[in-house]
C-alpha cells in the first residue's frame, strides 16, 4: 500500500468522522432551540434608552452578544429559560426585571457596545434600568449601579445569581400565579405609583375594546370624544394624555366606518382607522399589571386598573370641569363597557345623581361612594360564591391601615362606617394624586408637566 493511498483513506476517515460529529452537534442544537420561544427583549442603540426608562421593572439585565458567535447560539436557551419567568404576558414574575440582548456585531450598535467596555460575548450586565439610560461602564469603575455578571453561563448559575441579589427564591419552573412575590402591602401609601403602569394598560385595553367590540356608533361618537378630551387634559401619564391628543387631532380624518372591518387598515380613500393608533403608546398594553396583580388568573387587574384611572381623573380636575367630568365617565361606562351587569349598576348610580357638580371635591368623594357601593355588593357575592381574591379581599376604602383619619366611627354588628369626609378627600388628592405619579416624576419624564407638546390643561366643557 503506498503512501500517498493510505494518506487519502485517513483524510476521507477524517472528513467522515467530523460530518458526522457536525451532523450530530447540528441535531442536537436544534433539538435545543427548536421550540425555543424568545422572551429576551432585543435591543439597539434607536430604542435602548426609551426601553429602559419607561419599563416598569425595578431591575435591569442586558446581554451584549454577537449573532455570529456559537458560545451566544449556546447560551441563548439558558437565557431564554430565565427570561421566561419575568418577561412576556405569561411571565412567572412580571414586572420584576426585564431582561434584554444588544446584538454588537450589528453596526447600528458599535458605540452602544464600546460604552459598555464590551470585551467578550456573551456579557451580562446587572442594574436598574434607568442607570443604563444614557450611561455606561468601565471595567475599574467603582461604586457604579451596573455590575458584570460574571457567574451566570447556564440558567441555573443565572437565577441563582439573581436570587442572591434580590434576597429571593425564583425557580425555573415557577409557573404564572404560583410562588408569586405579591408586592402590595396595604399600610405602605407609597406602593399606588406602581400603578401608574397599570393605569396605562386599563386606557389602552378600554380603548381596544371599544374597536374590538365595534363600540363607535353615530349615536356614541361624541361620548368618545368627551372621554377622550378628559383623557388629554388629566390622565396621569404623559404618553396616554399624548395618544389621546394625537388621536382627537386625527379624529376628523379617522374612518371610524371602516371599524367595522377588523381587518383593514385604511378605507378605499385611504382614510387612516384609528385602529393605528396606540393611545398609550406601542409598548403597551403590556399584558401584565403591577399594583393591580389579583393572586389569581381572574382577579383584580383590568378591573382595578380602570377604578385608579377614575380615581386618578377625579382628583385632578378643576371645579369648573366637575359635571363634564361626571357626563364624560358616566357616558364612557354605559356605552362602551363590555360588563352588562357592571355597567348597569354604575348608569343606575349615575342617573340617581340629580344635583349638577360645581366643586371637584363634591365630585370625587361621589366617585369614592359610588366605589365602596360596588365593593359592598361584591363583597356578599364573593363571600358567598367563593370567587373573591383570598390575598386582596374587598373591603371598604380607604382601609383605616391607610388612612386613620378618615373614620370617624364604625358600627361593629352592622359594619358600617362614618367617615369625615374632609379627611377622605385630602387622602384621595394625594393618594391618586401626587403619589400616583411619582414614579414618572422621579424618571424626569413629567417634571413641568409638558411632554413633547402636551401639557395639563382645563378641559373644553362643552361639544
Amino acid at each position: 500500500m503506498s503512501l500517498r493511498y493510505l494518506y487519502w483513506v485517513l483524510t476521507l476517515a477524517l472528513v467522515y468522522v467530523s460530518c458526522a460529529v457536525t451532523s450530530a452537534t447540528s441535531i442536537e442544537s436544534r433539538s435545543l432551540t427548536a421550540d425555543l420561544v424568545e422572551y429576551g427583549v432585543d435591543l439597539n442603540a434607536t430604542n435602548f434608552d426609551a426601553v429602559l426608562k419607561y419599563t416598569p421593572a425595578t431591575f435591569a439585565v442586558v446581554e451584549f452578544y454577537a449573532h455570529w458567535c456559537p458560545a451566544c447560539r449556546n447560551y441563548k436557551p439558558h437565557y431564554e429559560k430565565v427570561a421566561r419567568l419575568f418577561n412576556g404576558p405569561d411571565a412567572a414574575h412580571p414586572g420584576i426585571i426585564i431582561m434584554t440582548r444588544v446584538d454588537c456585531a450589528l453596526k447600528i450598535n458599535t458605540k452602544l457596545c464600546d460604552k459598555f467596555s464590551v470585551s467578550h460575548y456573551p456579557m451580562l450586565f446587572w442594574g436598574p434600568p434607568s442607570k443604563f439610560v444614557g450611561g455606561g461602564w468601565e471595567p475599574n469603575q467603582k461604586n457604579s449601579d451596573i455590575r458584570p455578571i460574571h457567574d451566570g453561563r447556564t440558567a441555573d448559575r443565572l437565577l441563582n445569581w439573581i436570587n442572591k441579589q434580590m434576597s429571593s427564591s425564583y425557580g425555573l419552573d415557577d409557573q404564572k400565579f404560583e410562588n408569586e412575590h405579591l408586592l402590595y402591602n396595604v399600610s405602605d401609601p407609597t406602593q399606588i405609583a406602581r400603578a401608574i403602569y397599570d393605569v396605562e394598560e386599563a386606557t389602552s385595553i378600554a380603548f381596544d375594546s371599544i374597536l374590538g367590540y365595534k363600540m363607535i356608533k353615530p349615536q356614541t361618537r361624541g361620548s368618545l370624544i368627551k372621554f377622550l378630551q378628559l383623557l388629554v387634559a388629566r390622565h396621569p401619564s404623559w404618553r396616554c394624555r399624548k395618544g389621546a391628543s394625537d388621536i382627537l387631532v386625527s379624529f376628523g380624518d379617522l374612518n371610524t366606518i371602516d371599524l367595522q372591518s377588523a381587518n383593514k387598515q385604511e378605507d378605499d380613500d385611504g382614510k387612516l382607522s384609528l385602529r393605528n393608533f396606540q393611545i398609550c403608546g406601542k409598548d403597551v398594553p403590556r399584558r401584565y399589571w403591577m399594583f393591580c396583580r389579583g393572586s389569581k388568573y381572574d382577579t383584580r387587574g383590568f378591573s382595578c386598573g380602570l377604578w385608579v384611572l377614575l380615581h386618578s381623573l377625579s382628583v385632578r380636575i378643576e371645579d369648573g370641569e366637575s359635571q363634564f367630568t361626571f357626563n364624560a365617565i358616566c357616558d364612557y361606562i354605559h356605552n362602551f363597557f363590555i360588563c352588562e351587569e357592571c355597567r348597569q349598576h354604575f348608569y343606575h348610580i349615575c342617573t340617581s345623581v340629580s344635583t349638577p357638580f360645581n366643586k371637584a371635591r363634591d365630585f370625587a368623594l361621589w366617585l369614592w361612594s359610588a366605589h365602596n357601593k360596588f365593593n359592598e355588593r361584591l363583597m356578599e357575592e364573593e363571600a358567598m360564591l367563593g370567587t373573591g381574591d383570598p390575598k386582596f379581599p374587598k373591603m371598604i376604602w380607604p382601609p383605616s391601615q391607610l388612612c386613620p383619619s378618615c373614620y370617624l366611627s364604625r358600627d361593629q354588628k352592622s359594619n358600617k362606617v362614618e367617615c369625615n369626609q374632609d379627611e377622605v378627600f385630602k387622602f384621595l388628592r394625594s393618594y391618586y394624586g401626587d403619589t400616583l405619579a411619582t414614579l414618572y416624576k422621579d424618571k424626569g419624564t413629567n417634571g413641568n408637566n409638558v411632554i413633547d407638546g402636551v401639557a395639563e390643561a382645563p378641559l373644553v366643557t362643552k361639544i
